[in-house]
């Protein structure tokens, strides 16, 4: 039996449509599997390597996750910095850096999202988002840290869970580094030829979170930043309410503010931790 043209077309059309459905209402899943996150399982350090004493925690979220992180005190009274990462590896990449936080007098409370070295589950948008208010409220009421005590700090990708956690929680401060506004201007950036950048629209939007942080802010760039160009750091910047400033790393990229940053990088979130704080003399 031969089909009628008409309806091979009508046929044709309705698989197509069905197609372009099921794209559409997947392209979130599919944006943050491919462009987004990449975790990894293993832990290649612990604060022990750099010869800190830390605390093995675990926190659950309020759908079901259980959260891996590490405390390491500086010592008796002195603030908290929440530490969110970025999108690739895991807290045993970060180790280092935290020994320079501690080094300076701030102790750090870091954890890995859900997907990412111990923790379990899978990572999302809305799932970092639910982690990063975990584990501000296990700082505040199972650590016993007061808001007053707590600085949130987020580096990359994890400057929109820091923005989207501050914008909803009192906190004496928080540090953005390496900031973009949302992940549509990071798609133009690296792919200007791709289509469809227009349903990422409102993932990640850190310029628009920030105008809801009440608490003093200071955001951080290297000047040579090829995956977030500082332009869009600029931007999260002017987006945001005072009382705000504005630290360029000269000669420093995405991966390496730390680094080229050096001593006086450290010595400048300290300045700046203690003085949110209230413990600056």
């Amino acid at each position: 039996m031969v089909m009628p043209g008409w309806f091979i077309k009508a046929l044709f059309s309705f698989l197509l449509l069905v197609g372009v459905i099921w794209v559409v209402w997947n392209f979130s899943h599919i944006i943050d599997r491919v462009f987004v996150f990449y975790p990894d399982r293993r832990l290649v350090a612990t604060p022990a390597r750099a010869g800190l004493d830390y605390r093995d925690l675990w926190v659950d979220t309020s759908d079901g996750e259980r959260l891996h992180g590490w405390l390491v005190e500086a010592g008796p009274g002195a603030p908290l910095l929440v530490f969110f990462h970025g999108n690739a590896g895991n807290i045993g990449d970060r180790v280092e850096n935290v020994a320079r936080l501690v080094e300076v007098g701030i102790s750090v409370l870091i954890f890995d999202y859900r997907g990412y070295g111990r923790s379990t589950g899978r990572p999302t948008e809305e799932g970092v988002y639910t982690d990063g208010r975990a584990v501000c409220q296990f700082a505040l009421e199972s650590l016993g840290y007061s808001p007053g005590d707590v600085v949130l700090f987020g580096r990359s990708l994890g400057t929109a869970v820091a923005a989207h956690v501050a914008s909803g929680a009192a906190v004496a401060g928080v540090i953005l580094e390496s900031a973009f506004t949302n992940l549509k201007d990071l798609a133009w950036v690296h792919y200007p030829f791709i289509p469809g950048k227009f349903l990422v629209k409102g993932k990640f939007n850190v310029a628009e979170m920030v105008g809801g942080i009440r608490a003093p802010l200071l955001v951080i760039h290297g000047d040579r930043d090829g995956l977030v160009p500082m332009k869009l750091g600029e931007r999260v910047y002017r987006a945001a309410p005072e009382p705000k400033e504005f630290y360029v790393i000269h000669g420093a990229g995405h991966n390496d503010t730390d680094v080229v940053g050096g001593r006086p990088y450290f010595e400048r979130l300290r300045s700046f931790v203690y003085r949110v704080t209230g413990r600056e003399p």
